[in-house]
């Protein structure tokens, strides 16, 4: 009896993972090959910036998305926030007509030019993916 318990949880706990989200983003997008970092940042636009040491006005504060702007010496930046991860994905595809590289973490995206990407990684987490 406790055999069969033990199995029926593990076929509902596999059953659960088996599709990802992250599989469903456009094929025209390409991740870098480099492992993702060790950190991953909350999905607060408010949070994210701190975290960068920006000091965000918002934008766009919609069911969807929240989005930020940033202005620091080193350039101009988005942060964007979303409640779900499908919405991250619709929004990245979307996004994907524009081309360009976004540093991408779990419900949010950071716009900015690569070297700025690139410099947010360690802090942020997440992948540069150019779409």
């Amino acid at each position: 009896m406790l055999l069969a318990g033990g199995l029926a949880l593990l076929t509902l706990a596999t059953g659960c993972g088996a599709g990802s989200d992250e599989s469903k983003v456009s094929s025209s997008t390409k991740v870098t090959a480099a492992p993702s970092a060790g950190v991953v940042a909350p999905a607060k636009v408010e949070v994210i910036a701190g975290l960068i040491g920006c000091k965000v006005k918002i934008r766009t504060d919609a069911d969807e998305l929240r989005e930020g702007v940033c202005h620091g010496k080193d350039g101009d930046f988005l942060i964007t926030t979303f409640p779900e991860e499908r919405f991250k994905l619709t929004w990245l595809d979307a996004a994907s007509i524009y081309g360009g590289k976004y540093l991408v973490g779990t419900r949010w995206v950071v716009s900015a030019p690569e070297a700025l990407l690139k410099k947010f990684r360690p802090e942020l987490g997440g992948n540069i993916q150019q779409l």
